[in-house]
């Protein structure tokens, strides 16, 4: 079962669920043991297939730090924060995170887009 830490502990990832906003992206920063990671690589897909199956899911992705870190980032876009909560408070994904290694400590956090004059558009 992996730690939860929150980025912002003044408003961890409960709080932000309480907040409507749409969309949304899911911000994972997940670090563990090296040799847990063919455990966590498993059940991360597995539960990449669960929420992909989630109404309001638009896509995901998993990034690995360079060189020797076994440090991972993962990001999954979502039509909005009531919809990612469903998925993320479902029974089958709250079952599902028994399978981590126990060195894995993830540290979720929800964000949307800013715009920047000429840089970014939201």
């Amino acid at each position: 079962m992996p730690v939860l830490r929150p980025l912002d502990p003044a408003f961890p990832i409960d709080r932000q669920l309480a907040v409507d906003a749409t969309p949304v992206v899911l911000v994972n920063l997940v670090t563990l043991d090296k040799a847990d990671e063919p455990r966590f690589l498993e059940a991360w897909q597995n539960d990449a297939a669960f929420m992909k199956r989630q109404p309001g899911f638009i896509s995901t992705q998993l990034h690995r730090a360079i060189g020797d870190s076994s440090t991972y980032v993962n990001y999954s876009v979502w039509e909005s924060t009531a919809q990612y909560r469903t998925a993320f408070t479902h029974p089958e994904f709250k079952a599902g995170l028994a399978a981590y290694p126990s060195s894995v400590v993830a540290t979720p956090h929800l964000f949307q887009k800013v715009a920047v004059p000429g840089i970014c558009i939201a």
